[in-house]
């Protein structure tokens, strides 16, 4: 029985990964990286930081990497804002939740500036206990901490959550988190997750999606 839901954002409460690849296709080659559409969408994820010193090593300062990265998700906004909605179906699936009672929380490698334009222009701030950033964790996912950190401020363990994720990455840390998981599949093929045997169901979508998977 769960108790929670856990969300990440990108890719599974919106459908926004191939504005994401884009932008940053274009920033790393606009740094000397020429990199395919695949290229960025296999090695591309995590907090922003993270991914810069990953791929480039010491190359730029701390505070280089900050601006870099500043630079690419202003990008990003400014490209997706006229599109931004939720995924089909789950501005439904949260209302059920809400009116049932059920505890939410968001968990993102999202920074925070991303996640204030989501949930600020979408109106959803009334739906979680709590929202978890880039800002909120030392180490970024697959670590499970974002989404123990979520948990705990519904009151639980992970372990009592069902997580939502979209990416590889996201099933990796719901899994070291001791969580159940469905899999949105806007990013990835069902695939490319066959060595996990922790994820309960692959969704298109949130449409039709009943409070009964909380008995799964």
């Amino acid at each position: 029985m769960y108790k929670g839901f856990i969300f990440d954002m990108d890719g599974t409460m919106i459908d926004n990964m191939m504005v994401h690849h884009r932008a940053w296709q274009r920033k790393l080659a606009a740094l000397g990286l020429d990199m395919t559409l695949e290229e960025v969408k296999e090695q591309i994820h995590g907090i922003n930081e993270e991914i810069l010193e990953r791929i480039f090593g010491d190359r730029f300062t701390p505070e280089e990497r900050r601006q870099i990265a500043w630079e690419k998700e202003a990008a990003y906004r400014e490209i997706f804002l006229p599109e931004l909605k939720l995924v089909q179906g789950l501005p439904a699936f949260l209302d059920k939740a809400k009116a049932a009672g059920i505890p939410m929380a968001i968990g993102t490698a999202a920074p925070t500036e991303n996640v204030d334009f989501v949930l600020d222009h979408l109106e959803l701030r009334p739906y979680f206990m709590g929202v978890f950033d880039a800002k909120s964790v030392s180490k970024g996912k697959p670590d499970p901490e974002i989404f123990e950190k979520a948990a705990a401020s519904m009151g639980l363990s992970a372990a009592d959550c069902l997580i939502f994720e979209d990416s590889v990455t996201g099933a990796e840390a719901a899994k070291r988190a001791g969580a159940k998981a469905f899999i949105v599949t806007t990013t990835h093929a069902v695939e490319e997750f066959a060595k996990y045997d922790h994820i309960v169901r692959y969704i298109d979508n949130f449409e039709g999606l009943e409070l009964d998977i909380l008995k799964a």
